[in-house]
């Protein structure tokens, strides 16, 4: 069932006894990113600090830090549940490839509910403020790690459209901000912003943009989702809250935003200019280089009476981005199925930090599948940066990672068993030769078979008799061993 708002969200947590309102005083500079890191870290609440320092708004954090509570933002108890509604849909109805299944997902009759629709006044209109009154100085923005480059907007939900079709995209990319009315847009190439942008750099024409913070968390968690580049993300939402995604129109420029979110900044970004951006404490553990990236600037401010600012923090896993991360594992996983049905299981583990592992389960029936399902998955979507990808087989459990290291060491060849391909990589991939490219290693650790270069016969794993562990089953609680 979608939730309102953010505060619908937030009532739910805190009746769950999932979140901690904390009235001592704190500081945006690096305070709250040492309180939330322990506090993730250690499996904690959602944190709503209420007493910020020269802030008129609290501030929320870790409300997507738990498997749980990235359920709970959905809607759900179990994100399988999505998963599932997803596979039933794909396959009674959806034809095609991966992407011809994932495009037909809002054509479906049964989804004519998720299509996004217009209202004309909005809770996120409730104050207005544009010209020099447009000032980011209200907000309680974060500085997250020492050596950053200053304060950063950290959930943004950024709007643009295509100067073309007109069609809508939402991206979630960090915001540095330089001063009351200016910030960097975090646009890697490979994203669907940077795309719009470079066709507006083309024609020299500005760019209007705008960013959203908060609202129902679907929202903002479609805004991550791994969709194709021109499947709206307001359609993706309502599909996941079960109800349309309520937009308005912008005061300042030509774009809609979700009526119920807390906080939107309008503004542009000009063809041409550029600015240094960074360093940032970012998700991969590391700072990431300042380097130069477009430039935002504020025209209007609109928010709600009262408004929270919602924020994030990455850095060394396990953090809060990590459980969005397992969200797209659980959500996307069954269209990736309809690619590969040998799949049974897939773990994107959050010490992977999304692109950098992959371990997958396969059922096998012949020579050298492993590799076939590897190349495969290297050419889904942003599969395509995955630096490592693992193969088991499907009596693996992948999400144990005991079992997992266990068969890894166990059922490998290095010489025979591993290999390599060349390719994009993540822009963040420090370890790479260059930026954007490098290489990728496959790993096949399922048992081997006839026509896969062993020629020994494989051994059986130790189990216990069925019969005894039954009877010893029967009789544990006699036993006296706690």
């Amino acid at each position: 069932m979608a939730y309102t708002n953010l505060r619908d969200y937030i009532s739910r947590l805190e009746k769950a006894n999932e979140l901690v309102r904390i009235q001592h005083p704190v500081s945006a500079q690096l305070e709250i990113t040492a309180i939330a890191d322990r506090v993730v870290k250690s499996g904690g609440p959602a944190l709503l600090f209420e007493n910020v320092t020269g802030a008129d708004m609290p501030v929320l954090i870790n409300h997507y830090g738990s498997m749980k509570r990235m359920a709970w933002a959905l809607g759900v108890e179990n994100l399988d549940e999505i998963g599932a509604e997803i596979e039933a849909l794909i396959h009674s109805e959806a034809p095609g490839s991966f992407m011809d299944k994932l495009m037909m997902l809002p054509k479906l009759l049964k989804l004519s509910s998720s299509f996004p629709i217009e209202v004309k006044t909005a809770p996120c209109q409730d104050v207005v403020k544009t010209g020099k009154d447009a000032s980011l100085d209200f907000l309680p923005i974060l500085k997250c790690w020492p050596m950053d480059g200053g304060p950063f907007i950290t959930l943004p939900m950024v709007f643009t459209k295509d100067p073309e079709t007109g069609r809508r995209n939402v991206g979630m990319y960090r915001m540095h901000v330089y001063d009351s009315q200016t910030t960097g847009m975090h646009w890697h190439l490979h994203k669907v912003g940077a795309r719009h942008y470079a066709e507006y750099e083309r024609r020299g024409e500005r760019m209007p943009v705008a960013v959203a913070l908060g609202g129902d968390p679907a929202i903002t968690y479609a805004a991550t989702a791994p969709l194709p580049e021109d499947f709206d993300e307001m359609i993706f939402a309502g599909f996941l809250r079960k109800s349309p995604v309520e937009m308005v129109q912008c005061k300042t420029i030509d774009l809609q935003v979700p009526a119920q979110s807390e906080i939107v900044l309008e503004g542009y970004v000009d063809p041409h200019e550029r600015r240094i951006e960074g360093p940032f404490g970012d998700h991969t553990g590391y700072y990431c280089p300042a380097e130069e990236y477009p430039v935002f600037h504020l025209t209007c401010v609109t928010h709600r009476k009262n408004p929270v600012y919602p924020a994030t923090i990455v850095g060394k896993p396990p953090m809060e981005d990590c459980y969005l991360g397992k969200a797209t594992e659980r959500i996307f996983l069954p269209l990736v199925k309809s690619q590969l049905p040998e799949i049974v299981d897939m773990n994107l583990p959050v010490e992977g930090i999304f692109h950098n592992l992959a371990l997958i389960s396969i059922k096998k029936r012949y020579p050298m599948q492993a590799r076939k399902v590897v190349n495969a998955l290297w050419g889904l979507g942003q599969m395509m940066f995955t630096k490592i990808i693992a193969v088991f087989d499907e009596d693996v459990d992948v999400q144990n990672m005991s079992e997992v290291i266990w068969r890894l060491g166990s059922n490998i060849d290095p010489r025979r068993d591993v290999f390599f391909s060349d390719g994009p990589v993540d822009a963040l991939d420090h370890a790479a030769p260059q930026s954007l490219y490098g290489s990728k290693m496959g790993i096949d650790a399922t048992k081997k078979i006839p026509g896969e270069g062993h020629d020994r016969p494989w051994p059986d794993d130790i189990k216990m008799s069925p019969d005894v562990a039954a009877k010893i089953d029967s009789i544990w609680n006699e036993l006296g061993i706690s």
